[in-house]
């Protein structure tokens, strides 16, 4: 049976040097663990037009996607996770937590305290990798 592909996006919101991220609520898979704010693609969006509607629904903020920072292909157990990670900055609002469980400004060298989702590693990875050059 051919797992079914789940089209994502996420942001890294980057302001003074830290990182926005995000506890999933519960009642949602992988529930507790942290992310970057995103979420599905719906049929007909852009990558950026997904990732400013997500911002705007699940923290009530105007963001500017800028860079593809990570490609990210994830093999979860019920479905395919392909996941584009861009970096972006607020336009406009401050960050509530209308979804999500809790909610923090972390600098790069806080993030291996938090357990992320799984499909996330790869991110991190990538983020502390840039660090050290």
């Amino acid at each position: 049976m051919e797992r079914k592909t789940v089209n994502v996006v996420a942001a890294m919101i980057v302001d003074n040097g830290r990182l926005l991220i995000c506890r999933r609520p519960e009642g949602k898979a992988l529930a507790g663990m942290w992310e970057f704010a995103g979420g599905k693609i719906e049929p007909g969006e852009t990558p950026e037009q997904a990732l400013v509607r997500e911002c705007h629904e699940e923290l009530d903020i105007t963001i500017e996607p800028q860079s593809l920072f990570a490609q990210v292909e994830y093999d979860y157990p019920a479905m395919h996770l392909s996941m584009q990670v861009y970096t972006a900055q607020i336009l406009s609002g401050t960050p509530k937590r209308l979804e999500h469980m809790e909610m923090k400004w972390v600098s790069p060298d806080q993030l291996g305290e938090f357990t992320f989702c799984p499909a996330d590693r790869e991110i991190l990875d990538k983020i502390a990798a840039e660090r050290r050059n």
